[in-house]
């Protein structure tokens, strides 16, 4: 027979053994007391996001969370270097300084935040469906040269125009919509409408859609604006690698336009924390937020006027079927309990 404390000790190895391989937070990275650092993102979408994140992981594995705040590149480069682990919505293929590290093994991407992200070129929908429609048969940025297009759209200060709500001077959206307008032949006949902030290009969206008024506009999600309002995205010849090289070239050629790439979003984190927190890799493998779950949340901070704390709070209270397949049943249970 084994001794009395040779027999302990195998017992409490074999736990041991049992709790690294079921993931428990008694032997995974944040039981060893290490901090997962998120990248403090200041966009909405981002920001609501990371502390729908945050708190599963703290309330739900009783990991300890921070995060640092920064612009995009820096935050980036942050995680790159692991002073930050986990930036929550990083989109694939948009950033120089993301791509290097990620080709020099630094970073990588896991899961996906979120799928079917649009942005392009917009109208109310109730200028293209229902009774009252004004123009029932507009789909796509082609026939916006046709003058009853151009006439519904008029600019207020340059009536024999019509008006192209484009993003703020200063944004990348800008510049393309600029050398797109010109691509589809539209300079002439559009005025290329710039607002000073991001606010202003949302309040000037929410002003015509409660005026029920004709408005032909740049936008994007997930975003506030998309989850408050019934918007209807216009057709635009199919992407090409060649056609957006041409665009978004400050020399290059406009001769035709095209759609905007397809948005691949994920956890961008980096690599040595992720090959030591395999049980976080899992829950962020599984964490896919339906847009239009996001799109709702941005909503409801507008509406209430509320932070992404509270945001992620309301989320994590009423959304329990979306987020619970994420975790497991103890920490689901924990979760639920802490944001009663």
């Amino acid at each position: 027979m084994l001794n009395s404390n040779l027999k302990y000790a195998l017992l409490a190895a074999a736990a041991a053994f049992i709790g690294v391989s079921t993931g428990t937070a008694q032997a995974s990275y944040c039981g060893d007391g290490k901090t997962v650092t998120f990248a403090g993102i200041d966009w909405e979408s981002g920001a609501f996001i990371t502390e729908v994140m945050k708190e599963i992981l703290s309330k739900g594995y009783d990991c300890k969370v921070d995060s640092i705040p920064g612009n995009s590149v820096t935050l980036e480069q942050a995680t790159a270097n692991n002073d930050v682990q986990i930036f929550a919505e990083e989109w694939i293929g948009r950033s120089d300084v993301w791509n290097k590290a990620a080709e020099a093994g630094q970073v990588k991407s896991v899961g996906k935040t979120f799928v079917g992200a649009a942005e392009g070129w917009f109208v109310p929908e109730y200028l293209v469906k229902g009774d009252g429609a004004k123009a029932p048969d507009l789909k796509s940025v082609e026939q916006l040269s046709d003058p009853k297009f151009v006439e519904l759209f008029t600019d207020p200060e340059e009536p024999t125009k019509g008006r192209f709500l484009n993003c703020p001077s200063g944004w990348t959206c800008e510049g393309v919509n600029t050398a797109k307008l010109e691509a589809y032949k539209l300079g002439e006949t559009y005025v290329n409408f710039r607002p000073g902030t991001g606010t202003a290009l949302d309040a000037a969206i929410a002003a015509a859609y409660l005026q029920q008024e004709p408005m032909l506009f740049y936008y994007w999600s997930p975003t506030a604006i998309m989850g408050k309002y019934k918007l209807v995205q216009l057709e635009e010849p199919a992407y090409s690698e060649a056609c957006w090289k041409e665009l978004t070239s400050a020399d290059g050629k406009r001769d035709a336009g095209c759609a905007f790439p397809s948005v691949e979003v994920a956890y961008g984190v980096n690599s040595t924390f992720a090959g030591e927190a395999p049980e976080i890799m899992e829950i962020l493998e599984k964490a896919t937020f339906p847009l239009e779950e996001v799109n709702a949340s941005l909503a409801y901070m507008t509406d209430q006027k509320v932070d992404a704390t509270a945001a992620a709070k309301n989320f994590l209270q009423t959304k329990a079927d979306v987020w619970g397949g994420w975790v497991s049943a103890d920490a689901k249970a924990r979760i639920e309990a802490a944001v009663k």
